[in-house]
């Protein structure tokens, strides 16, 4: 979008499908849930609740594979629009979603054009530029619908709520030490009257675009720690961590243990060692059974004389 003059960017684009009017335009780094999740939020505050998404098939809408597990067949997107009470409807075709293909290509041409013109190279001075394009875009191009009623609805929810609906919720699976992965990192509940049950149960985690992490259990929060999982745990942390100095010990003990032996090709197949066969003369010289021959030869030996 700014050629040569600032990074690449993606532009996230919501119109209006009976007017062609430009409803929310967004520079992002790339297409993710968070950055859709942004984009949503303005909308939302700007507008309100649409009856209905109509979207293309990317895997921010919809789930790709239809035996995938998990998630309730949906995407994080397609869970917070379902709580907002929103449609989505995917696009079986690229003439299905024609109105927006021919804004990209107007935008692509246009928008390139007005940034040139008013210097902007970045992504906040073009964030910040949009709404002024829209604004005449839309007195320009926009068109009179044929039924003159808005059907957006007003949220009526508090900010905060609507933050914990525009997350990554999931749910992870509590072991015996109360602790659960996450992102490569090993989280660790703090011990109380609430997370001293949570052994075996799920748990929801609430992840927020700013990086935030809530851990949740039906609707309380929890207090927690976070560990990397390839962090090494010295044996002053044990000290200084009273309260953790169990759960410590053993990962310490763990991690000071030596590398694990690496399996043969036969012993991966199943076949265990079973030691040397006697055979050899280093090996048969002390075999029991071939002491007790030798001393019978010599005494049938002296017999004999």
């Amino acid at each position: 979008m700014f050629e040569d003059r600032g990074d690449p960017c993606s532009l996230l684009v919501f119109i209006d499908d009976a007017t062609g009017k430009l409803m929310q335009l967004r520079f992002v780094r790339s297409e993710s849930a968070f950055t859709y999740f942004e984009a949503l939020e303005l909308y939302l505050q700007a507008h309100g609740a649409p009856v209905a998404f109509y979207s293309d098939k990317h895997s921010v809408f919809r789930v790709a594979k239809k035996d995938a597990k998990g998630g309730q067949g949906m995407t994080q997107f397609g869970r917070a629009l379902s709580e907002l009470n929103i449609e989505i409807l995917c696009a079986n075709s690229s003439q299905a979603k024609g109105r927006v293909e021919r804004m990209n290509r107007t935008l692509q041409d246009r928008l390139i054009k007005d940034l040139r013109l008013e210097g902007i190279c970045g992504m906040d001075d073009g964030n910040a530029f949009l709404p002024r394009f829209m604004e005449r875009y839309n007195r320009q191009f926009a068109i009179t619908p044929a039924r003159p009623d808005d059907r957006h609805r007003s949220l009526n929810l508090a900010p905060d709520r609507l933050k914990e609906i525009l997350c990554k919720r999931e749910q992870r699976y509590v072991g015996a030490q109360l602790t659960f992965s996450y992102e490569r990192q090993r989280i660790m509940l703090e011990e109380n009257g609430v997370t001293r049950g949570l052994v075996g149960r799920y748990v929801e985690t609430y992840a927020y675009a700013d990086g935030r992490l809530d851990v949740r259990w039906k609707g309380y929060s929890l207090p927690y720690r976070v560990f990397d999982k390839d962090q090494r745990v010295t044996h002053a942390a044990i000290t200084e961590n009273k309260r953790l100095s169990d759960v410590l010990a053993c990962i310490k003990e763990r991690q000071d243990q030596s590398s694990p032996k690496v399996k043969t090709n036969s012993e991966k197949n199943g076949y265990t060692p079973r030691g040397r066969k006697p055979g050899r003369r280093t090996d048969s010289m002390n075999d029991p059974a071939v002491i007790a021959r030798r001393r019978q030869a010599l005494s049938n030996g002296d017999a004999a004389e």
